[in-house]
């Protein structure tokens, strides 16, 4: 019975006498990579986070300086814009009592508005022209109409050059007005567009500045011959060549008439 438990336990004795297995051995050398990469994951970390502090840093110190100006210098500035606002009243208000005012050291002010009026006269310039535009391309037409060969005239092609007319004249002859807008020149409005338009262009020169005076001799040039060619016009007899000729040959004067007129009105808006 003894032998047998002594048989039993004898291994299990040597089991657990028995030196468990030797655990790998780490070199000095390894030890020493392994301390210089953890030291060097180490620097980096902290050369990041003292650059995003920096970083940080220096943003902070720049938003005061963004969001509101200095007291002194926003001061400054809203005096300044209150004495701006105050003279460009003033001027406006002086220009429009005096519209060529003689106010010795105000002039140099005054030049100021009106170098501004200026320009934006000369941006609009399109579409201040463009009435003489569409009264030049209906002259034209009429033209064309009057000089085409191998056509049978009537009275309908007398009434369309007529009305070609009446619309390129721009309410400018007397006699060819209807009556509302008679009404309105007896009232004291102008309807003669281009009156208007010498009136607009020539609004910041003098009444005795060359250029004005000369572009309203133009305008009573060019309502002469609208007149004279309204009134060959309806006197003619268009079925006759010889007459188409006469009404022909007069359209060709207004269209010249009118090209000087509008060089006159830019000369106007270059003055």
């Amino acid at each position: 019975m003894t032998s047998s438990a002594n048989r039993l336990i004898y291994p299990a004795t040597l089991a657990a006498l028995s030196p468990s297995p030797p655990k790998p051995q780490i070199s000095n050398q390894n030890l020493t990579l392994l301390h210089q990469q953890k030291n060097k994951r180490l620097q980096i970390r902290s050369d990041l986070s003292r650059r995003d502090v920096t970083s940080l840093l220096s943003l902070l110190s720049l938003v005061p300086s963004i969001s509101q100006p200095a007291p002194a210098t926003a001061f400054s500035i809203g005096i300044c814009m209150l004495l701006a606002f105050a003279l460009s009243i003033l001027v406006i208000v002086l220009f429009l009592l005096h519209p060529n005012p003689n106010f010795g050291f105000l002039n140099c002010f005054v030049a100021g508005p009106k170098d501004w009026l200026k320009a934006q006269k000369r941006k609009a310039s399109r579409f201040l022209l463009a009435p003489i535009d569409a009264s030049r391309e209906s002259l034209r037409s009429a033209y064309v109409l009057l000089t085409t060969s191998d056509y049978k005239y009537n009275d309908k092609d007398l009434e369309g050059v007529q009305r070609i007319l009446r619309s390129a004249s721009r309410d400018c002859v007397l006699q060819e007005r209807n009556s509302f807008v008679e009404f309105q020149a007896n009232t004291g409005v102008e309807v003669c567009t281009f009156q208007l338009i010498v009136n607009n262009a020539s609004s910041l020169l003098d009444e005795r500045d060359p250029v004005r005076l000369e572009a309203e001799d133009m305008l009573n040039d060019l309502i002469s011959a609208f007149t004279n060619l309204n009134g060959l016009a309806s006197k003619s007899d268009i079925q006759l060549a010889s007459s188409r000729l006469m009404v022909a040959d007069a359209l060709k004067d207004t269209i010249s008439v009118l090209n000087k007129f509008e060089q006159g009105v830019m000369a106007c808006l270059e003055a």
